[in-house]
């Protein structure tokens, strides 16, 4: 059913007894006044004069799903095992779904749904419903745990969705995460890197952070802006990370300028200070590339410079950190 549609339901029955005519009433108030669906049951229409047949016509036909509600004399009618006068409305209805089970078995099997009600069982069930080789919906309770699986059935939406299938690689299973994993950022291909970026531990601010992405200049050269290129696929719903200055940084006091470009967008500029790291909780839904950049800013710059739209500038050598950069599903 579409989303926001409320589907229509006629419920089909035998008045066996009072006691299950008004266990089927219950039943039925329950799906329509606390699950909210737009159920239809003959006992609510019995305020005027009616063709019954008529009515159960056009019930059957309005109808997104027909709720048949299992007991023995509703079997015998359906199965052409009562005589011609008893429970006339039952053998009026039970001949249309046979119909429609003929001239499409799928889409009926799909619509008509067999309910064990507490107290009956599968034989019960109609033999044109195929009750051991279909499924059947045995409701115990009138409660949502107990009209789960009708639900579901209705709805389309059940407790265990079948979940995206993986890239095919030869019987080898893929690294990433699965569903509601995290994910290190450090530990998923790069793309491309600055020279003298590598992975590691990194110290900022007393917290040792082992999966980070470490910004230093090597011996005898000058790399002022260090960046990490690294392909998500849209995979990725969020990216939180630690950014901050390396606790033995050459050269203490120092700033560090911080930011994340998604698919050649650049965001928000982070800065950080020796001893004052930046928290990072950005949203990366949809993205195909992330980039993480890291510079020292030049003398008296502030992070306005680097906002969208400009190019960071990179000033004397850092000493610079993510920490744990963490992708999340």
């Amino acid at each position: 059913m579409p989303g926001q549609e409320v589907p229509r339901l006629f419920i089909t029955y035998a008045h066996d007894s009072p006691e299950h005519k008004d266990r089927v009433r219950d039943f039925a108030e329950y799906l329509r006044v606390r699950i909210g669906l737009d159920v239809h049951l003959d006992q609510w229409y019995d305020n005027k004069r009616r063709d019954w047949s008529a009515w159960a016509i056009e019930q059957l036909t309005e109808a997104d799903f027909v709720v048949v509600i299992a007991s023995p004399d509703y079997k015998r009618r359906a199965d052409g095992a009562a005589p011609a006068h008893e429970g006339r409305g039952s053998q009026f209805e039970t001949a249309i779904l046979r119909n429609d089970l003929t001239k499409d078995l799928r889409a009926a099997t799909e619509r008509i749904l067999p309910v064990v009600l507490h107290g009956q069982s599968a034989e019960d069930v109609p033999a044109f419903l195929n009750a051991y080789s279909t499924t059947r919906f045995h409701v115990e309770t009138f409660s949502a745990e107990g009209v789960a699986e009708l639900i579901a059935a209705i709805t389309g939406q059940g407790a265990h969705p079948m979940p995206e299938r993986g890239q095919w690689l030869g019987g080898r299973a893929a690294e990433g995460p699965t569903k509601d994993q995290v994910l290190l950022a450090n530990g998923l291909p790069w793309l491309a890197s600055s020279a003298r970026i590598r992975s590691g531990t990194a110290q900022i601010n007393g917290v040792s952070y082992a999966d980070s992405i470490v910004l230093r200049p090597g011996s005898g050269t000058v790399e002022s802006l260090g960046f990490v290129d690294i392909e998500l696929g849209g995979g990725y719903r969020r990216l939180t990370a630690v950014a901050g200055v390396l606790d033995d940084a050459d050269e203490p006091f120092q700033v560090g300028d911080f930011r994340v470009v998604l698919d050649g967008t650049p965001q928000a500029v982070y800065r950080a200070a020796f001893g004052t790291p930046v928290a990072i909780d950005l949203d990366l839904t949809g993205a195909l590339k992330l980039r993480l950049e890291m510079c020292r800013p030049d003398p008296g710059s502030t992070p306005s410079h680097a906002q969208p739209g400009n190019s960071l500038r990179p000033g004397r050598p850092p000493e610079l950190a993510w920490g744990n950069p963490s992708l999340s599903t």
